[in-house]
């Protein structure tokens, strides 16, 4: 069965009736419809009743299968005279502190340091620079994805596409948990590591001791008889940049055969997308192999057009791009995600087609994990809903490679049984009334990230009482939404003046003991309310409350600026011309 898949697919699947098979479910306890997306647990569970096993097919298996329909075969064979070298594709990786983005903008020679927010990568970016080797000018692609722990989806897709990953580590401050990280995804994936020693300016650098370290990890350099480049570098002053990029085209000629087919339609991955107001869909690509030209019909996830415009790092403008070659390609209809696969449709029908199928299938998968399972036990709690302890999010982004990063992240927060955590959307550009009406119907809280909320969202969420965050640092969402969910966000308490009145004259009483006659200087004076006595400006008393209120002979709540009253402070140590201040907490609103 496909992911999503229903019980009428099932029905079909097994020639039986979908409405007999609801009534099975329901005796298993599980209720659904004949039409409901379900997920793999369900389908496990009916299967085992009725004798069969069903198994959920992967959307990787799923996709081959749709893309064969349309007779396009991803893996044909291919004839190894039309194969020719391509240059090798590199993810720089590492801790977030380690000079990383300086080491891009070394090899870049371009400033993308200055636009970050906190200091971190906020969005995928590709690009292509030539080195010279042997009196050769040989081309590197350079992927730019986040380099913390965080954003594992981001760097798991971007491993995928890579060569050769680059592991920067400082030399004044060694190994962090964030290096083994990267470093780990990078041997997972079977990826050659060249690593760069930065900062080795700085005082207390030592690059002996980050060999050391890394020997530990497996990655022995090449002058304690390993296999591993060490290159040591200062990115912030430029040193020894062409020695690193050498070392890397050295380890692909020794490690890697890099060669594609350039003469094929053109296959390749998303490397991030985002919505441009003027420009629509924007997204850059990385040919895989073959060649990608202007005009051809193109299906990248379950977005699809033909190519209106390329572009290269530049902004200078492309006829065509060949394998290894990023550019940025307009003409989409709408925005793909970070590490969608693209292909090149035989006509635009075909593209629509193959983009219409890929949507409706994701639409059932998310279905299927979005529904919220009501079982005969639970059918009680959930009907009350109170005693559903949920946290539900709406997401939105930049830029889906952000979006996505940061929907990985909040669904790793593990806070016990108690709290759990629901996306129940996600999406790129402004916040619109849908998201404000979606959660509205949903409880749900808004997420936006580098993003605002569309002209009078503001309004509907405020008169609804949605709450929209926001945020311009991954980070910053992902410990607050933790804080939440684990009941740490305590509420902030301010002081917030009442009133203030003047002692005129004392009474005393056996009854209530001293009586303090006094008129309201300013504000208001509450019964109940916290108090301090005041005597030439100094507090006598700051822990006191109006226990009584009295004007005239009546109990009264309340007494206003420039009237009489009594009031009993339960404290005997009071004087004409003392001044009694109160005052109360109020919660206040966090920024």
């Amino acid at each position: 069965m496909r992911q999503g898949a229903t019980l009428t697919d099932l029905a079909e699947k097994i020639n039986a009736n979908p409405a007999a098979l609801v009534t099975v479910l329901f005796h298993l306890g599980e209720m659904a419809t004949a039409t409901q997306s379900l997920d793999e647990d369900t389908f496990a569970l009916l299967g085992a009743e009725l004798g069969y096993n069903v198994q959920i097919v992967s959307p990787e298996d799923e996709d081959r299968e749709l893309l064969e329909s349309f007779d396009i075969d991803l893996e044909p064979d291919e004839d190894d005279a039309n194969l020719v070298p391509r240059p090798p594709v590199v993810t720089v990786m590492g801790h977030v502190d380690h000079g990383k983005t300086k080491l891009l903008d070394a090899i870049r020679s371009t400033d993308v340091v200055a636009g970050e927010a906190g200091g971190i990568t906020q969005s995928i970016g590709a690009y292509q620079v030539r080195v010279n080797l042997n009196d050769e000018k040989r081309p590197i692609t350079f992927i730019d994805t986040p380099g913390h722990e965080a954003f594992t989806a981001m760097r798991a897709r971007g491993a995928e596409v890579t060569d050769i990953a680059i592991l920067v580590v400082a030399a004044d401050d060694g190994v962090m948990p964030q290096t083994v990280e990267a470093l780990n995804h990078a041997q997972a994936a079977n990826v050659p590591i060249v690593v760069a020693v930065n900062k080795i300016d700085k005082e207390g650098a030592n690059p002996d001791k980050i060999r050391g370290q890394l020997t530990e990890y497996g990655l022995v350099p090449e002058e304690y008889g390993g296999d591993t480049m060490f290159v040591d570098i200062s990115a912030k002053q430029r040193l020894h940049i062409d020695e690193l990029l050498e070392a890397v085209l050295l380890t692909a000629d020794a490690a890697l055969d890099l060669r594609a087919n350039p003469d094929i339609d053109a296959r390749g991955v998303t490397i991030e997308a985002k919505l441009d107001k003027g420009r629509g869909a924007v997204s850059t690509i990385l040919v895989e192999r073959g060649t990608l030209r202007v005009g051809d019909p193109i299906v990248a996830g379950s977005a699809y057009g033909r190519v209106r415009a390329m572009f290269n790092e530049h902004g200078e403008n492309l006829t065509e791009a060949g394998p290894a070659r990023p550019a940025l390609v307009l003409g989409l209809t709408n925005v793909p995600s970070a590490g969608d696969s693209f292909i090149v449709a035989p006509d635009d029908r075909t593209a629509r087609q193959i983009a219409d199928k890929r949507e409706a299938a994701e639409r059932a998968a998310l279905l299927a994990k979005r529904r919220k399972r009501v079982s005969l036990e639970n059918l009680t709690d959930v009907l009350k809903e109170g005693k559903v302890d949920t946290l539900n999010l709406i997401l939105k982004g930049d830029s889906s490679g952000a979006v996505e990063a940061l929907e990985d992240s909040l669904l790793k927060i593990d806070v016990g049984d108690e709290v759990a955590l629901r996306v129940i959307h996600r999406g790129v550009g402004a916040i619109t009334q849908n998201d404000v009406n979606l959660a509205t119907v949903d409880s749900a809280v808004i997420i936006g990230f580098n993003v605002r909320p569309a002209e009078r969202v503001s309004e509907i969420a405020d008169r609804e009482g949605v709450d929209m965050k926001f945020y311009s640092v991954i980070y910053n969402a992902i410990e607050d939404v933790e804080a939440a969910m684990k009941g740490m966000l305590k509420p902030i308490y301010e002081e917030v003046d009442l009133g203030a009145a003047e002692i005129r004259q004392i009474f005393r009483s056996s009854k209530f003991g001293s009586i303090a006659g006094s008129i309201v200087r300013s504000g208001i004076i509450k019964r109940g309310a916290k108090a301090r006595l005041v005597r030439d400006g100094v507090v006598i008393n700051g822990d006191l409350s109006i226990e009584t209120l009295r004007r005239e002979k009546d109990d009264v709540t309340e007494v206003r600026e420039g009237y009489e009253c009594g009031i009993n402070l339960g404290f005997k140590d009071i004087t004409e011309g003392d001044v009694i201040e109160t005052w109360e907490t109020r919660e206040k609103p966090r920024d």
